[in-house]
């Protein structure tokens, strides 16, 4: 990967980096596509897409069925402007420690692609829409818990967790998990067991999952003084909580079924099947820890998309047969 190349930068009135605009083009040396792109960039695109894999199946069981292809479309587009504006708002925050990082250092603001006064604005515009959106369609709860994701990502996560605590990743993802909450509430109106048993299943797979990520990337965060587990803890300990919350996740996912009678053999199967693959890879990063081998994170981090992904499609198939 390449590295940034040092030059001056131009300044906004406020102080602030804006972005390149070298002769020679009327969007600043750069079509309306890079533009485009560097926008759509700050959003983390397939972070969002993650995050609907979860929304949409959820919606489904609670609607039991198919349910209502407006209302789905309504929560697709508002929540991937909320996820979108969380995101943006978090480059626009942690523009100072990105600029660090060889995973980030090619995001639009370290790049200065996009300024970071142009970002904040971008994230904004978005997240109030999004707002509007669930408001205008939705209920009071699917709105509120819309809103608190995007505040508790932002203000709780990215500007406070993040850089004080190694448990950062378990208190960031309840909104990681939140997606869930919102599509079941945009349907019913509440929250049920069911709903619970789904966020519970999302929650403690974040921990694995991100776990698994920052072993790799753990020289990373530690140049940008981000004290994610791995950088403060020995690899056994975070072998261990890499075991622990798989093992929670798929209780998690185990308890859904008996609570939730929409939810027949299909899910029940599934869940047990991609399970035991999903702890047999978690058992397996752990025993390469303790052994002093490579510990190969990205294979655990690789399945462990792969297995929330079919989960959630046996939630949607037996919600609608």
């Amino acid at each position: 990967m390449s590295t940034i190349t040092e030059r001056p930068v131009a300044t906004s009135p406020a102080g602030e980096p804006e972005a390149e605009t070298p002769a020679g083009s009327v969007t600043g040396g750069r079509d309306l596509g890079a533009v485009v792109r560097s926008y759509v960039s700050l959003t983390k695109p397939r972070i969002v897409e993650l995050l609907l894999v979860t929304t949409v199946p959820a919606m489904m069981l609670a609607a039991r069925g198919l349910g209502s292809i407006w209302l789905i479309v309504v929560v697709l587009v508002g929540g991937s402007l909320a996820a979108g504006a969380a995101n943006a708002l978090n480059c626009y925050i942690d523009r100072d420690i990105d600029q660090l990082m060889r995973r980030t250092k090619r995001r639009p603001l370290p790049t200065h692609t996009v300024a970071p006064r142009s970002a904040l604005i971008f994230g904004l515009t978005l997240a109030v829409v999004s707002v509007v959106l669930m408001a205008v369609f939705t209920n009071w709860l699917a709105t509120a818990l819309t809103l608190g994701a995007i505040v508790y990502y932002d203000l709780v996560y990215t500007m406070w967790l993040k850089r004080t605590t190694p448990q950062n990743t378990f208190w960031g993802g309840i909104c990681g998990a939140a997606p869930v909450l919102i599509g079941w509430a945009a349907v019913t109106g509440s929250l049920s067991p069911a709903a619970w048993a789904l966020f519970a299943l999302v929650f403690f797979w974040q921990m694995p999952h991100f776990y698994a990520l920052a072993i790799k990337y753990k020289d990373d965060y530690a140049r940008a003084g981000i004290p994610m587990l791995p950088v403060v803890a020995s690899i056994r300990r975070v072998g261990i909580e890499i075991v622990a919350f798989s093992w929670l996740t798929v209780a998690a996912s185990l308890a859904a079924w008996p609570v939730s009678p929409e939810l027949g053999p299909i899910y029940g199967g599934t869940a047990v099947v991609v399970g035991a693959i999903f702890l047999l890879e978690a058992h397996r990063l752990q025993s390469r820890g303790r052994r002093g081998e490579p510990l190969k994170p990205m294979r655990l981090f690789h399945w462990s998309t792969t297995y929330l992904t079919i989960l959630f499609v046996a939630v949607a198939l037996d919600a609608l047969v």
